[in-house]
C-alpha cells in the first residue's frame, strides 16, 4: 500500500524537512528533566509547545492529543482531500499508543490529594487509550473504523500493519495511520524501576551502554491504494512471548519478524539498503538485535539507531521510525544520505558486528529499500519494509 504523505514531530523538530535535516546531520538533543512533569528523570521532549485543541473537543484535551494535532496539521489538506474524494465513511483511522494522556491523569490525582477534588478540566477521555483515535475521528469527521492499537513499543508499527489490512479488505479507501505518545511520570518511573534508563545518554551497541532515554512525539501517514513514490512493501510480525519485558536472548523472534517482512515484500536480505535498528541501548535488547540482524543480513548492511536523536518514543516509536525511513526515501533526501549511528564509538566485543553508519560512509546511491525494527515487551516484534513503489 502507498504512503502518500507524512506528518512528524519529535525531539528533532517538527515537519519533514526539519526532522530529516537534523537527523542526517547527526544532531543529538540533550536529555533533561521535564519541569511540567515534576520529575528529575532526564527525557527528550518536544522543542516547542504543540497547538491547542478546539473548544468543542476540550474533553480530549491532553498533551498527547495536542502533539497529534501538530502532526496532523502538516498533512491535513491531503487528508481532507481524501475525505472529499472517497467520503467520510470510507476513511479509516488507526493509531498506536501506550501512554495517551496519562500525564493529565497524574496531575488530576495530584490535585485530588491536595484539595480533595478532581479538577473540573479533567475528563477520562484525556487518558483513555482509545481517546486519541476518537479525538482525531471527531476532529476530521471521519466515519470509518477508528481505533487504537497498544502493544507497547511496537504499537504504531502494528497500527500500520492493521491499516494495510483495512485497505486490502476493501473496508476503507484511505487510512490515516500512525502513533503518538507523550511523556508522563508513570512511564519514566516505570522504566527507571526496571533499570532500563541511562544515567547519561542513549548509547546503543556500545560496551558502555547503560539504558535508554524516553522521548515523545507523533507520526501520521496517509495510506491508500492511490499510487505514490513510497510504499509499505512488507510487514513481518512475531510473538515469542519469552518474558514480560526481557527479549529472547537468541533473537529468534526478531529474526522471524525481519524474515517475514522480506518474504512479504518478495525481497532478499542483500536488497535492503538501510536498517533502522530498534537500538534501545539496553544490555539485553542490543545483544539480541545485533545477533538477529547479523544472522540475517551479515555485517555490511548499513544500519543505525535513531533513538539517541529522538529518545524512545514507546507507542509512537514504530511510526516515527518508519517516518524517518520514509524521509530517507523521499525527494527531500536528494543526495541519498544515510543517518549516522550516534554513540561513543566504543564497540562491545561481545556483540555481533553490524554495519553501523558513520559520518564518513553516510551516502548510498541508489537508496531503494529500508527496514524499520520495533521489538516490544512480551516479545511482540514488528518489522516494516518501506521502498519505492
Amino acid at each position: 500500500m502507498y504512503l502518500n504523505d507524512l506528518g512528524i514531530v519529535c525531539a528533532l523538530g517538527s515537519g519533514k524537512t526539519e526532522v530529516l535535516t537534523a537527523w542526517l546531520s547527526g544532531q543529538c538533543p540533550k536529555a533533561t528533566p521535564v519541569p511540567w512533569l515534576d520529575s528529575d528523570i532526564p527525557a527528550l521532549s518536544l522543542q516547542t509547545e504543540p497547538p491547542p485543541l478546539p473548544q468543542s473537543l476540550m474533553r480530549y484535551n491532553c498533551r498527547n492529543n495536542r502533539i497529534l494535532l501538530e502532526a496532523l496539521g502538516q498533512i491535513e489538506d491531503s487528508v481532507r482531500d481524501m475525505i472529499e474524494r472517497y467520503g467520510a465513511d470510507r476513511i479509516g483511522l488507526v493509531l498506536g499508543a501506550s501512554t495517551s494522556g496519562i500525564a493529565e491523569g497524574e496531575q488530576a490525582i495530584d490535585e485530588l490529594r491536595t484539595t480533595g477534588q478532581m479538577p473540573s478540566s479533567y475528563h477520562y477521555k484525556q487518558q483513555e487509550l482509545g481517546g486519541a483515535a476518537e479525538f482525531l475521528a471527531r476532529y476530521l469527521n471521519i466515519l470509518g473504523p477508528a481505533y487504537t492499537v497498544s502493544t507497547t513499543c511496537s504499537s504504531s508499527a502494528n497500527a500500520l500493519a492493521s491499516a494495510r489490512r483495512l485497505l486490502r479488505l476493501n473496508v476503507c479507501d484511505a487510512v490515516l495511520v500512525g502513533g503518538c505518545d507523550a511523556l508522563c511520570r508513570t512511564t519514566l518511573e516505570g522504566f527507571a524501576a526496571l533499570g532500563a534508563l541511562s544515567n547519561s545518554r542513549c548509547n546503543p551497541f556500545s560496551k558502555n551502554r547503560d539504558g535508554t532515554v524516553i522521548g515523545e512525539g507523533a507520526a501520521l501517514f496517509l495510506m491508500s491504494r492511490e499510487p505514490a513514490p513510497i510504499a509499505l512493501r512488507g510487514v513481518g510480525a512475531s510473538s515469542d512471548a519469552y518474558h514480560i519485558s526481557a527479549p529472547r536472548p537468541d533473537g529468534a523472534g526478531a529474526y522471524a519478524a525481519m524474515q517475514a517482512a522480506l518474504h512479504d515484500a518478495g525481497l532478499a536480505p542483500g536488497q535492503i539498503d538501510y536498517i533502522n535498528l530498534h537500538g534501545t541501548a539496553t544490555r539485553q535488547n542490543d545483544a539480541m538485535e545485533s545477533l538477529a540482524v547479523a544472522q540475517l543480513f551479515g555485517s555490511k548492511t548499513p544500519c543505525s539507531s535513531s533513538k539517541p536523536a529522538t529518545g524512545h518514543c514507546l507507542g509512537a516509536a514504530g511510526a516515527i521510525e518508519a517516518g524517518l525511513c520514509w524521509l530517507l526515501l523521499s525527494g527531500l533526501n536528494e543526495e541519498n544520505r544515510l543517518p549516522p549511528h550516534l554513540w561513543d564509538g566504543e564497540a562491545d566485543p561481545e556483540l555481533a558486528q553490524l554495519g553501523l553508519v558513520t559520518l564518513e560512509n553516510h551516502k548510498l546511491n541508489p537508496l531503494q529499500y529500508c527496514l524499520s525494527n520495533s521489538f516490544a515487551f512480551g516479545g511482540n516484534n514488528v518489522s516494516l519494509l518501506l521502498g519505492y513503489s
